[in-house]
């Protein structure tokens, strides 16, 4: 299969703006590319998405599973399918943050959010997963000028229980993940990226 690369990040830490240049950049070199994010990607992880970012009445475990929906939809009909045919993947978001989120923001039990986490996905994992990483204080600055939604909502706390499950989540499996500084400059991480891409190609 082609490989599968997921960019996860506190909010406002620009994974998003990456996700995009590596896709752009993947294209422009020929490889074939697919740029979908989570929640989301399908119709049905779009309406997901929009319901999980207003509402502030969701318990816990119905986001958890609600983000599990979206995703199940999103392997079987896109990821799934794509990288089968030889297409590269570059996702916006993936399992690791339902474990920072879920897990360790809003205190889920792990071993509750792994089985989830395979049922959704059937086992498929990325090749690479790089994490662009934020201190919590600039997460806030970052978005206080944005519209907001549950999650830019958040107090600090939240984010710093965030930022740690990623840090520990890379830590344990230092062979799939890679941990850059979100405070640097775009460019310099767009190049970056580009290099621990490269061998996968």
């Amino acid at each position: 299969m082609a490989p599968f690369i997921v960019f996860e990040g506190g909010d406002g830490s620009g994974k998003t703006t990456q996700a995009k240049a590596l896709f752009r950049r993947l294209n422009s070199r020929g490889f074939p590319a697919l740029l979908t994010r989570e929640p989301g990607g399908t119709p049905l992880g779009e309406s997901i998405r929009r319901r999980l970012k207003a509402r502030r009445d969701v318990s816990p475990l119905s986001e958890l599973l609600l983000f599990a929906a979206a995703r199940a939809q999103l392997v079987q009909n896109v990821v799934g399918p794509a990288l089968g045919d030889g297409t590269i993947v570059v996702c916006d978001r993936y399992t690791a943050s339902t474990v920072a989120y879920q897990g360790y923001g809003r205190g889920i039990d792990r071993v509750l959010i792994d089985q989830v986490n395979l049922a959704a996905t059937g086992g498929l994992s990325p090749d690479l997963i790089v994490l662009l990483d934020l201190p919590p204080e600039l997460t806030l600055i970052r978005k206080r000028e944005s519209a907001g939604d549950v999650f830019d909502a958040a107090p600090l706390e939240f984010h710093s229980k965030v930022r740690e499950a990623y840090l520990s989540q890379a830590a344990h499996d230092p062979g799939h993940w890679v941990v850059l500084d979100a405070t640097r400059p775009p460019g310099e991480l767009t190049g970056e990226i580009w290099e621990k891409v490269q061998p996968l190609l």
